[in-house]
């Protein structure tokens, strides 16, 4: 989605501890004055380590002309790339839930057999080949595709998750509301 992004300045947020995909937070924080400077400012919110960077309207930046065609292009677009947000969306949650997969899976210890274990990984791998080979999918694809690899691998999962909580689980339904796809009953209060 960057693609169509113009590119203004750059600099590093160097000194991030190595960690787990997902774990770093950077707070990042955009700022424009009155002058039309822009302040970008980024935080790893962890270590409090930050970095920023003013970027000036200087020669050799975008007109105003240009500026004005960009957001009424903006506006043009924005269906087409809502429908863009939502297929990275899609592509995003599938990675994320076979990292999960794979790390629930390597840390089972002897929950799980070594077929087991091997079956997942395998499914975990196929799916990421899958998305490597699939760049262009649709929302769709990828939704489906999640589906399938929850259907398949739910009843190892299960062994997971029975092995240490008080009742079966399905991984694939946990995923789910973690995700925000909770269907269950909505309470509302009514004065």
């Amino acid at each position: 989605m960057t693609k169509d992004n113009n590119h203004l300045g750059r600099f590093e947020l160097s000194g991030i501890a190595p960690a787990p995909r997902g774990v770093p937070k950077i707070d990042v924080t955009f700022d424009m004055d009155a002058n039309g400077i822009l302040h970008v400012t980024a935080k790893d919110t962890a270590s409090g380590r930050s970095n920023n960077i003013r970027i000036t309207n200087d020669k050799g930046r975008l007109s105003r002309e240009e500026i004005d065609r960009m957001l009424a292009d903006a506006e043009r677009y924005r269906s087409q790339d809502e429908e863009q947000r939502e297929k990275v969306s899609a592509r995003n949650q599938i990675e994320s839930y076979v990292f999960s997969v794979k790390q629930a899976v390597q840390d089972s210890g002897d929950k799980l057999t070594q077929s087991d274990k091997d079956s997942v990984l395998s499914l975990c791998d196929e799916t990421i080949r899958w998305l490597d080979n699939n760049t262009l999918a649709e929302k769709d694809e990828y939704k489906h595709k999640l589906e399938e690899l929850q259907r398949q691998c739910g009843p190892i999962m299960t062994k997971i998750h029975t092995g240490g909580a008080s009742g079966p689980q399905d991984c694939g339904n946990q995923y789910r509301q973690e995700a925000g796809g909770n269907s269950g009953p909505t309470v509302e209060e009514v004065d």
